[in-house]
């Protein structure tokens, strides 16, 4: 029989699987993708972090590396992905929330959707099954010569900089580890890597016996060429169902507001491994949508920002052309300027709606669920307008090849002052199954 770790950690997860509450009470059946927990083959975890400056969409993808490498570590023997808790993101700058950290992964997203994909568990979870502790602690850097040429190699060695973990008396390791003060590592490493995700596996199988492996600055690993790898990357982005109460918000506000729903819409969720959808076969509720980045971008990308006044001519032609008279805004604007915008659409008649939460609400939902709501209702629209080069705008992009919208209604950006009216669109990214 597995000893008692393995059968407390196993009833952790069957809990996580199976009491999570989703808008179809059996939508996610999860129980079957749990790992194999036999004496001779030790449940082993896997722990990641990602470059604090990193933002909510950006540690988004890197969950899909990371996620499919446990994946494909599952083939052999039994591993689960341990999610690491969110927290003082650079974006999440409400004053009403003076402290947004250790945030579970329930929060946004839905556990049993991603557990479809690969064996998952929450921190908190780990450490009441293991401890306030990892074994092995590798911190992912680059090479000291940088980058000459490209080949795959991993190599422990010095420190390049200096890393984010310190030494105690007692010669464990200690870091920043979420907010988790008592957390500490057992053995740290700095290791240089140049590699695909998949060249971690051979490693974490062969090189290291330990039973939890923690991967900081896993943004290093390559998901590998696109052309060979896009349907694992869609696969892990498919998983990454938004959470029940944040699409119940959501869908209540496209209701009430902008005269849309799953049915009228076509647009309505299936499990992701049965749903498959064609270009063409959601229709999207009678608004634009139009994600206006603005505050950093103004410096960053200030050649693709358009005035407000450019803004609003560009948003219009988009009405005019698909004869709709509402427009949703998901913006980073201060509130000035968000007005300041609006009032120059309403001189057109044009009704503009933003999603902003009561403070109660606010601080319920955090920065981060608000995002979210902002991408679901994005992600619904009949036409979308993205900003360039966001990661915000690519994630309603991928949303909206997986509802099944045409390319044309979803790949389309504002074009900056001096670009004028016909400057590059995205690339488009065809949705693989």
């Amino acid at each position: 029989m597995a000893g008692p770790v393995d059968l407390q950690i196993l009833l952790l997860l069957l809990c996580v699987h199976q009491c999570q509450g989703h808008s179809n009470e059996n939508l996610y059946q999860a129980k079957d993708n749990l790992p194999d927990y036999s004496p001779s083959k030790p449940t082993r975890y896997l722990l990641y972090d990602v470059n604090p400056g990193e933002g909510f969409n950006l540690r988004r993808d890197v969950y899909m590396r990371v996620a499919n490498l446990v994946k494909f570590l599952n083939e052999d023997e039994p591993w689960v992905l341990v999610l690491p808790p969110w927290g003082r993101l650079y974006h999440w700058q409400s004053h009403e929330i003076p402290l947004q950290s250790k945030i579970s992964w329930k929060h946004f997203f839905d556990i049993n959707s991603l557990a479809l994909h690969a064996p998952v568990m929450e921190f908190e979870d780990y450490i009441k099954a293991m401890g306030n502790k990892v074994e092995r602690l590798f911190y992912l850097q680059r090479f000291k010569g940088g980058w000459t040429k490209w080949e795959e190699k991993m190599e422990i060695c010095d420190c390049v900089e200096e890393p984010r973990y310190h030494q105690l008396a007692n010669g464990k390791w200690r870091g920043q580890f979420f907010g988790y003060e008592d957390f500490v590592a057992d053995k740290f490493d700095c290791m240089s890597t140049q590699a695909y995700l998949l060249t971690f596996k051979p490693f974490l199988m062969k090189n290291i016996t330990a039973r939890s492996v923690f991967l900081d600055r896993a943004e290093s690993m390559i998901h590998g060429q696109y052309s060979e790898w896009s349907r694992e990357w869609w696969t892990a982005r498919r998983s990454m169902v938004f959470a029940k109460p944040l699409r119940d918000i959501g869908d209540k506000f496209r209701k009430e507001f902008l005269d849309s729903d799953d049915i009228s819409d076509k647009t309505e969720l299936e499990v992701w491994t049965n749903m498959k959808r064609n270009h063409g076969d959601a229709k999207g509720g009678p608004y634009i949508a139009l994600h206006f980045r603005r505050k950093d971008y103004l410096y960053a990308h200030g050649k693709e920002v358009p005035s407000l006044e450019i803004a609003a001519k560009q948003v219009l032609k988009y009405l005019k052309k698909y004869n709709l008279k509402k427009l949703f805004l998901a913006t980073d604007a201060p509130n000035e300027e968000a007005e300041e915008f609006m009032n120059i659409l309403k001189k057109s008649q044009i009704k503009t709606y933003r999603y902003r939460p009561s403070i109660d609400n606010l601080k319920e939902l955090k920065d981060g669920g608000v995002a979210i709501i902002d991408q679901y209702i994005c992600a619904h629209a009949r036409v979308f307008i993205g900003s360039y080069v966001s990661t915000f705008t690519f994630r309603i992009h991928e949303e909206r090849e997986i509802l099944g919208f045409k390319q044309e209604a979803t790949f389309n950006r504002l074009c900056g002052d001096e670009e004028g009216e016909e400057c590059e669109q995205p690339t488009k990214w065809d949705i693989k199954y």
